[in-house]
C-alpha cells in the first residue's frame, strides 16, 4: 500500500510542480520583458533630449573648424603690426580663446572625435609655427603670404577634422 500511495502522491504533486515551474518561468520572462521596455523608454527619452544638445555642440565645433581654418583666419584677422612675432602671437592666441571657449563641447561628443578636433588645433599652430620660423619671412604680411602658399599644396587640418564631424553626425541619425 505504502507503494500506491507513494504514486498517487505523485501523481498529485508532479503537475503542481510543473505547472509551478512554468508559472515561475513565465513571470520571470516577464518581468525582464517589463525591465527591458521600461530600459529602452528611458533610452529613448533620454536620446530626444540629448539629441538636439549633441547637435548644437557639433555645429559650435564645426564653426569653430570654420574659424580656424587657415585661409579665413588670414583673410579675417588683420595684422596688429608689421612684426611677424607679434602677428604670430595674436593669431595663434585667437585660435587658443576660441578653443577654450568650446572646451565644454568635448563632453557631447566622442573622445575621437574631440581628439581629432585637438589635433587640428594643434597642427594649425604648428603650421603657424613652421612658417614663422623661416627665414625669407620678415613681415606680418609676408608671413600671412607664407602660410597661404603653404595651404596651396596641401590641405587645411580643419578641413579633415570637418570630415570626421560629418561623418560622426551622420550616424546618430
Amino acid at each position: 500500500m505504502d507503494y500506491t500511495r507513494i504514486i498517487e502522491l505523485a501523481s498529485y504533486t508532479l503537475p503542481a510542480i510543473v505547472t509551478g515551474f512554468v508559472a515561475y518561468s513565465f513571470f520571470e520572462l516577464h518581468i525582464k520583458n517589463n525591465d527591458k521596455k521600461r530600459a529602452f523608454l528611458l533610452n529613448r527619452e533620454y536620446q530626444k533630449q540629448s539629441l538636439p544638445i549633441r547637435l548644437q555642440a557639433y555645429e559650435r565645433m564645426t564653426l569653430y573648424l570654420e574659424r580656424i581654418n587657415l585661409t579665413k583666419l588670414l583673410i579675417r584677422i588683420a595684422p596688429i603690426s608689421n612684426e611677424k612675432h607679434d602677428y604670430e602671437n595674436f593669431v595663434i592666441d585667437q585660435i587658443e580663446q576660441e578653443f577654450e571657449h568650446n572646451l565644454t563641447q568635448q563632453i557631447y561628443m566622442s573622445d575621437e572625435c574631440w581628439t581629432i578636433i585637438t589635433t587640428a588645433k594643434n597642427s594649425t599652430i604648428q603650421i603657424i609655427r613652421k612658417a614663422a620660423m623661416s627665414d625669407r619671412v620678415d613681415s606680418a604680411d609676408k608671413l600671412r603670404e607664407k602660410i597661404l602658399n603653404d595651404l596651396l599644396e596641401k590641405q587645411s587640418p580643419s578641413n579633415a577634422a570637418l570630415g570626421y564631424i560629418k561623418n560622426e553626425v551622420s550616424e546618430l541619425w
